[in-house]
């Protein structure tokens, strides 16, 4: 009985050395490998590639690192490692602007006086005569002006030859107006000359016509205008050759017969009126 009962532990020792010693345990295959291991480890972390997206950019990274620690009687840690990261953008941005206009009115009372110009030079209290052939010089200012205009025409009438003759055109407006007419220049080469007459200066909007009537503010050429006169000067002629038009010894042909027809009748008519009366007994005594 002993010999069994002895048999038996031996048989059970020998089983629970067995099955120590055995490199699996009853449960591994349903386990796995999730049993714990040997002290002995190695550890290997991969990191994985992470990606993310944004409105203007894009940024991709990867990371990869390995790490192996091995301990004895001194520790000893050694890691190797290699990062690379790599970032890739693009931003655009556009403005679209436009500027402001503005527009600035006024307001013109419609019952004002439309704008003028005012003689500077020469005087307008005053007439004045001009050589042909001198340099003319005219200087004015703007009066009753609320529109200036963006330039002006200046030209001289002549009403005996009803011709208009221009002196400057698309002429710049500036407070006070100036011009030099170069008469002389201009008769040298004109198809149509200077005459001695008297010549009306007209200053108007060169975006007009000359005949427009403006309204109020605005430059008008109907305000009359500077009158001037203009002569041509006669050659020298020596003293025992001159004749004057108004002396009495240097009537015409024509004044001369018109003299005699006059004393002609006025003796005819006294003749006639004697022998009338005398017929008549008008001085008998």
């Amino acid at each position: 009985m002993r010999c069994f009962i002895l048999s038996v532990l031996c048989t059970i020792l020998l089983l629970g050395t067995i099955s120590s010693a055995w490199p699996w345990q009853p449960y591994g295959v349903l386990l796995g490998n999730s049993l714990d291991r040997r002290a002995d480890s190695t550890d290997t972390t991969t990191a994985q590639t992470s990606e993310s997206t944004t409105d203007a950019s894009t940024v991709s990274k990867t990371s990869a690192g390995t790490s192996t620690g091995t301990t004895t009687g001194t520790n000893t840690k050694t890691t190797t490692g290699t990062n690379s990261d790599t970032t890739t953008g693009k931003t655009t941005s556009t403005k679209t602007g436009s500027s402001n206009t503005t527009t600035t009115s006024i307001s013109i009372d419609p019952a004002a006086a439309a704008g003028g110009v005012s003689m500077i030079t020469p005087a307008s209290s005053s007439t004045t005569y001009y050589k042909i052939g001198q340099d003319v010089t005219f200087v004015w200012n703007y009066t009753s002006l609320s529109v200036t205009p963006s330039a002006v025409n200046v030209v001289a009438s002549c009403s005996l030859n009803s011709m208009t003759y221009t002196l400057s055109s698309n002429m710049s407006v500036k407070q006070t107006g100036s011009l030099v007419w170069d008469t002389g220049k201009y008769q040298s080469s004109a198809t149509i000359p200077l005459l001695t007459a008297s010549y009306t200066l007209i200053v108007y909007d060169s975006t007009k016509e000359i005949s427009d009537t403006a309204s109020a503010g605005y430059l008008s050429s109907q305000d009359g205008g500077y009158v001037f006169g203009m002569y041509t000067p006669q050659p020298y002629t020596p003293l025992g050759e001159f004749k004057c038009a108004t002396c009495s010894g240097a009537l015409s042909e024509t004044s001369a017969l018109a003299l005699k027809f006059t004393v002609g009748m006025a003796v005819i008519t006294c003749a006639s009126f004697t022998w009338f009366a005398g017929s008549a007994g008008l001085f008998a005594s």
